[in-house]
């Protein structure tokens, strides 16, 4: 293991200088606070509740960006970093902004339309978050209203492994640790085969950030178990895994419209759930090298070198230059064509097997299909089928949901994560850095509507109007990565298993600016700083990389760094803090009621587990054209509970709801509501678009209810209510 223990991490905060960390504590290694800050964010702050400290105190940053962590004194380097961003005004428009100065990295780049998205695009993750139960924990849900083939709690395994490398940026660990155990341990194990799921690759890929194996290690079997779940879809004559398009999750593609059922059909051997078996076998491999478990290192680096061999030798075709999708079957589902016919035209998952670094480096030249203008070029692309073939855009305009060239930001995630690894890890000159930021930078221009960030299922390529964008359903479709994006590829940091750093920025030669600051990497806080002159940001010229707001190194030139760094430090085990006001699973308890409840606003939403502040979809509940000077919000456990804080997410839409004028908390003591003593709120106004915390000298009662005064002219909201306590 090459931990450093938190009790040297303690040790060390005697020895340096102190500072203020953005959570308020005493920053840098000055003294405990300090340490705790670092080593707390080893893999993302507290693993506690919700917004960690953000609702419940507990939430540690990872380190700050002004802050010298407790191994920073380990380098002899003086110059310190200081303060760099703005973060709070980075985040002031975003509902409960303190979420994200908890938990994410702050971005200053000079292209505005890719920065937005980027502070967008945790929003998506936020409002995908979703609270379930004291066992399960957190989920991330594709769609905020789910459909009804979706997994328990919502949750669609088809783009978990997006979600994963997303959340991976997160300070605050529990939701992916949680979202992990759910589909591979918990409710959700009973679909995390309904969809070609990357899992091993993403859990690995979340080591590589946080640098916690054991972590890592403690799903070797899980994840072992979960490959082999995939045995029925293996076929020992060709080595290859077969999948069916649909539940690849790309329905009616050029593939399956040229069989019997153009939504089931198109059975074969996929480029991409090949290459998904090949990283999650390569990524089993190395977690099993981590845990020094030999035979399964080496059995499953065997599984990855054959469906390597087998992926280069049978999918990809020579004459064209890309990989195919073999289809099998073919008498079955009438496809005219003899058994093992590669399709008859490009798609975009030929991309897919370089996100895992599949291919040698001879088959870099099927990425001159990415700038064909006749292949998988477009404004708002790339196209998911090639435009040359005859089936491109075929019903595409008639309804949900077609891949035969509609614009998937599933698949443009990929595409960009598999550039950027080709950029990185190969030597080639088919492709280069501009493409990249030219392929980012029309991601992020389709990323709207009616000039606000937005995303939903898929575009048209060529015009950007939202095509598949159905209302209360495809809001915010959290379907995708692009975070990760700007992270790895535009900034370049590229996450390391040893104790080194890489930066290898993808932006632009003629940018005389970029940052990206506190980022949480390897239990450290990490600042990458580009000012060209070093007017910018007034802190020297070059390329600069900052660990724990000390220099680590500086270069004249936006050139690939790779840095040594002080060891891991893990975050300390923390107790895993349960809501017990939410009711996710419909049961008799906890159930809310209220005094007078809007049409369509029902008290069940404000403990859903889920926190929206958006007028659509509506997960709340709301008072709303009430004839009461005071309404309440009551929540009945169903027998005691000792309760000493509520966190109450207001809804606030500027208009007929807002923000309440006061609230008091009261419970239930036989016949009597009595007020609670000792009630201090933070902030101490109530405000909305904002998590609310009261709390309270403890009370143990059934039932509890919240008493809001409304302001003049407008009624009161909650989009969720929630009760934080030791399980």
């Amino acid at each position: 293991m090459r931990s450093t223990l938190f009790a040297a991490a303690l040790a060390a905060a005697a020895c340096s200088s102190t500072g203020s960390s953005p959570n308020g504590m005493t920053a840098g290694a000055g003294g405990a606070a300090g340490a705790l800050a670092t080593a707390g964010s080893a893999g993302g702050g507290s693993s506690g509740a919700d917004s960690a400290g953000h609702s419940n105190g507990g939430s540690a940053t990872a380190g700050g960006a002004g802050a010298s962590g407790a191994a920073g004194s380990a380098f002899s380097a003086p110059e310190q970093l200081g303060t760099l961003l703005d973060e709070a005004k980075l985040v002031a428009e975003l509902p409960d902004a303190q979420w994200y100065l908890d938990n994410i990295p702050f971005l200053d780049i000079p292209d505005p339309s890719i920065e937005e998205v980027y502070y967008y695009r945790f929003s998506t993750l936020y409002r995908a978050r979703q609270y379930t139960t004291p066992e399960t924990g957190y989920v991330f849900t594709e769609f905020v209203e789910p459909p009804g083939y979706a997994s328990a709690f919502g949750a669609i395994n088809a783009a978990a492994g997006h979600h994963l490398y997303e959340a991976r940026w997160l300070k605050t660990a529990r939701y992916a640790e949680d979202y992990l155990r759910f589909w591979l341990e918990g409710p959700g194990k009973s679909g995390a085969h309904q969809y070609s799921f990357w899992v091993a690759d993403a859990t690995y890929a979340r080591f590589l950030v946080n640098g916690d194996e054991s972590a890592a290690t403690a799903l070797l079997s899980d994840l072992t178990a979960q490959y082999d779940g995939w045995a029925d879809h293996f076929d020992a004559t060709h080595g290859l895994y077969w999948q069916t398009p649909v539940w690849d999750a790309m329905e009616y593609t050029i593939g399956s419209y040229q069989t019997s059922d153009p939504y089931h059909g198109g059975d074969g051997f996929r480029p991409s759930i090949n290459a998904y078996q090949f990283g999650d076998a390569q990524a089993i491999s190395r977690i099993a090298a981590l845990a020094g478990n030999t035979s399964v290192q080496t059995e499953y680096a065997a599984r990855a070198a054959s469906l390597k061999a087998n992926t280069q030798k049978e999918l990809w075709d020579p004459a064209r230059n890309f990989f195919f999708h073999e289809m099998i079957h073919n008498s079955a589902q009438a496809y005219a064509q003899p058994e093992g016919t590669l399709l008859d035209g490009r798609e975009e998952i030929g991309f897919v097997p370089w996100y895992f670094d599949l291919p040698d480096a001879s088959y870099a030249s099927a990425w001159a299909a990415l700038l064909d203008k006749s292949g998988f070029s477009a404004d708002f692309g790339p196209t998911t089928a090639e435009r040359r073939h005859r089936l491109f855009m075929n019903e595409a305009l008639s309804g949900c949901c077609r891949w035969d060239g509609m614009s998937w930001p599933y698949a443009t995630s990929q595409t960009l994560t598999a550039l950027a690894n080709l950029l990185n890890d190969y030597q080639q000159t088919t492709i280069t850095k501009v493409d990249y930021y030219a392929l980012l930078s029309a991601f992020a221009k389709s990323q709207h509507k009616n000039g606000k960030p937005y995303v939903a299922e898929a575009l048209h390529p060529d015009t950007g109007e939202w095509l598949y964008d159905t209302p209360n359903h495809s809001e915010h479709y959290n379907h995708s990565s692009f975070d990760d994006l700007v992270i790895t590829g535009l900034i370049g940091l590229r996450p390391q298993a040893d104790d080194h750093i890489v930066v290898n920025p993808l932006a632009p030669d003629d940018w005389s600016y970029f940052a990206l600051e506190d980022v949480a990497y390897h239990g450290h806080s990490f600042t990458i700083v580009w000012d060209r002159d070093g007017s910018h940001y007034g802190k020297g010229a070059g390329l600069a990389v900052y660990q724990d707001g000390s220099l680590l190194s500086r270069s004249a030139t936006l050139s690939r760094l790779d840095l040594a760094i002080s060891p891991v430090i893990l975050r300390p085990a923390s107790v895993r803090l349960a809501n017990y006001a939410c009711n996710a699973t419909g049961a008799a308890y906890p159930k809310a009621t209220a005094s007078y409840s809007n049409a369509g606003d029902d008290p069940s939403k404000a403990i859903d587990g889920k926190i929206l502040y958006d007028d659509v979809p509506n997960s709340r509940w709301t008072n709303y054209q009430s004839p009461n000077a005071d309404d309440w919000l009551a929540l009945d456990f169903g027998a005691p509970r000792s309760v000493s804080q509520f966190t109450l997410h207001i809804y606030d839409d500027g208009g007929g709801v807002q923000a309440p004028a006061s609230y008091s908390v009261e419970y239930l003591s036989g016949a009597n509501w009595l007020p609670v003593s000792g009630m201090q709120q933070t902030p101490p106004t109530p405000t909305g678009r904002a998590a609310n915390i009261v709390s309270f000298n403890a009370v143990t009662a059934s039932q509890f209810r919240v008493r809001f005064q409304k302001q003049a002219n407008a009624w009161v909201g909650i989009t969720e209510l929630e009760a934080w306590a030791n399980p």
